[in-house]
């Protein structure tokens, strides 16, 4: 049957006319920063200023309450490259991936990443610059590509540069920047007094340590204060970064057809911060800007950190995997969370496991090894020169009441409850207080419940630390052997 050229005409105006009004997809551009909490000026910080960050807030949506579901690097990114929970897809032991036993993801689980690229998307990874991604310019893991710290295996291919200067004319792209954050104080008294030198040359000024208001279990020491101060000018430094990349997409003509995202891997490193449970180790800001964003919106509904999976897989409509755990809080169909939860397991040689679920008023935490002290003995968190004060502190009793119960005492609750909407920095435990025995009980079972549904894969096998003592111990550090013989002394006394 032959066409008539007229119909054809009205065919092919009515195809392009089609084409022209569909939306281009949006370029997705993730800001991922390293060991910091939610410091900045529009989360109500006054001893500093970020201009930049909060005009991403003032120009999108921010979320008061974002979360975490794991307080350290490599099981929280895993999380969110996945839209899954750590501790379903078998990543939750902090880079156990690295030893001779490799995690591989379950079925079905594949890097987010890799779905925008078999949908077209550039993808890359890197500092957001393009000084940074300059021919011969190598990054951090001498590839040229930003911070991933994945706890599985998977391919570098998900990646096709550091920069999207290199993709084709017209291509969306999906970018992580990788800042360092935190990690910028370093782990010594010597290098926050470097920062905080830096930031007087850079900024004019530095965080005056005299000033900083640190949390009620920290004791006022110089080198505290030094480090919360050198932690602030790492904000400051961040948010600078982040400034520096939304002029680049202005240039660039990009700015308004990006979809932005700020948000932080974990809250501050410190000796109740990062691989706790606690606010201070998993209270993270969450900003987002771009097409269809809500200008100027504060949301005070519970969301979690693998959210973004899903926002941003959404954003440039890209079906959703049916496993994906992750919810798109843009959704006009989404409804809130009425919990979210987090959970901590081994941190390089140190055994732990904690879980936790959070409701709009109560944070619930389980210790599953409650025999052992808050502080464990960990080479990584010992090394820090604040842990080391603190305990030196400890050891010529020279803490308060309330520093030495929190971080030095023997022992745990095998529960914990807090009302932390009220008590900002969880320190009245609630767990045995017959008023609150029924949330106490909803909470357990709530968690309980969560657990089962999501497959919790829970303790690690004897076979997998093994192989992951080999590599640590490979490295040299005494402080390391002598916490894997204090651990298997423990195991063995059922601490």
């Amino acid at each position: 049957m032959r066409v008539p050229p007229i119909l054809l005409f009205g065919i092919l105006c009515a195809a392009l006319n089609a084409f022209a009004a569909a939306p281009a997809r949006p370029n997705i551009l993730w800001f991922i920063v390293d060991d910091m909490s939610a410091h900045f000026s529009c989360y109500g910080e006054r001893l500093i200023q970020t201009p930049h960050v909060d005009r991403l807030a003032r120009e999108g949506t921010r979320f008061s309450r974002a979360f975490i579901t794991a307080p350290v690097c490599s099981p929280c990114r895993s999380a969110l490259i996945t839209g899954m929970y750590q501790t379903t897809i078998g990543s939750h032991h902090h880079r156990s991936g690295r030893g001779l036993e490799k995690i591989h993801l379950p079925a079905g689980v594949r890097p987010v990443p890799a779905l925008f690229q078999e949908a077209g998307y550039f993808t890359c990874i890197g500092s957001g610059l393009p000084a940074d991604a300059a021919p011969g310019k190598k990054g951090k893991g001498g590839d040229g590509l930003g911070k991933t710290d994945y706890n599985f295996e998977w391919d570098a291919k998900i990646y096709a540069a550091s920069d999207w200067s290199e993709r084709k004319p017209g291509q969306p792209f999906f970018m992580q920047v990788q800042l360092a954050g935190g990690k910028l104080r370093g782990g010594t008294d010597a290098s926050a007094q470097q920062l905080l030198a830096r930031a007087t040359k850079e900024f004019g000024s530095a965080t005056d340590p005299e000033k900083v208001t640190l949390p009620p279990y920290y004791p006022r020491d110089p080198v505290l204060l030094r480090d919360w101060a050198a932690y602030l000018d790492s904000v400051r430094f961040t948010d600078l970064h982040v400034g520096k990349v939304l002029a680049r997409l202005e240039q660039e003509g990009l700015l308004e057809q990006t979809l932005v995202i700020f948000m932080t891997d974990h809250g501050i490193s410190h000796a109740r911060g990062k691989q706790f449970l606690y606010d201070e180790g998993t209270h993270v800001p969450l900003v987002v800007r771009g097409p269809g964003i809500a200008r100027g919106k504060v949301r005070d509904d519970l969301v979690e950190h693998l959210d973004l999976a899903a926002i941003s897989l959404a954003a440039a409509g890209i079906p959703l995997p049916p496993t994906m755990q992750a919810r798109d809080v843009f959704a006009k169909s989404y409804q809130p969370r009425d919990t979210v939860f987090a959970a901590r397991d081994r941190c390089d040689e140190t055994v732990e496991r904690l879980r936790s679920v959070r409701t709009d008023r109560f944070l619930y935490i389980r210790n599953f090894h409650p025999q052992r002290p808050h502080l464990q003995p960990n080479a990584y968190k010992d090394g820090k020169s604040i842990v080391q004060t603190l305990r030196a502190l400890q050891a010529r009793g020279q803490l308060d009441v309330l520093t030495t119960q929190l971080l030095f005492s023997p022992t745990r609750p095998p529960e914990e409850l807090y009302e932390w909407t009220t008590d900002r920095w969880q320190v009245k435990n609630l767990a045995a207080d017959p008023a609150h025995k029924t949330t106490l009980e909803t909470l357990r079972t709530r968690l309980d419940r969560w657990m089962a549904d999501t497959k919790d894969r829970g303790p690690e096998s004897d076979q997998m630390y093994d192989s992951d003592m080999k590599v640590y111990l490979g490295r040299g550090n005494p402080e390391v052997g002598r916490n894997i013989t204090l651990m298997k002394r423990w195991a063995a006394e059922g601490k």
